[in-house]
């Protein structure tokens, strides 16, 4: 069953984000918290949202996201930060499910984008989604200032 984040669900969020981490081969960069999950998805004007999906009573898959805005179009969009599903619950059409939640979100609110980042080596990934019809957008390259030249930027006058 796909179903909204509830405040019951933010601990196995949070494994799951970490179990995502460390998937992607990059554990020792996850550093998110219960408290800080269930502040941004419960807070007054929240800005993160997300799904999980539930099997048995256990949670064995989450997406997370936040809205985007397009320019062109005119109109929000969603932009999905986080999609896992547990190794033993993947290929049972859980992690589809949830794309599809998110992409008749989209449609009933009239968005026109929904997208997401996925490493580079992570075929299979890749392959499911292009058979969702999901193409890549190879002609951007992602840019990102963090840590000390975040810093550096943001002191500038």
């Amino acid at each position: 069953m796909i179903r909204r984040v509830e405040p019951r669900d933010v601990d196995a969020a949070v494994r799951l984000v970490h179990e995502l981490a460390l998937y992607e081969k990059a554990p020792e960069q996850c550093h998110l918290t219960a408290e800080q999950l269930h502040t941004a998805l419960f807070r007054d004007h929240a800005a993160l949202f997300g799904h999980v999906a539930e099997v048995d009573g256990e949670v064995v898959g989450i997406a997370l996201w936040f809205l985007n805005f397009s320019t062109w179009d005119g109109v929000h969009g969603i932009y999905l930060e986080d999609l896992y599903v547990t190794p033993e619950h993947r290929g049972s059409g859980i992690g589809r499910q949830l794309l599809e939640t998110l992409a008749r979100e989209c449609v009933a609110k009239g968005y026109t984008r929904f997208q997401w980042w996925v490493l580079n080596w992570n075929e299979p990934s890749i392959g499911f989604y292009r058979k969702l019809g999901a193409v890549p957008m190879d002609e951007w390259t992602v840019m990102r200032v963090a840590d000390e030249a975040l810093r550096e930027l943001g002191s500038s006058l």
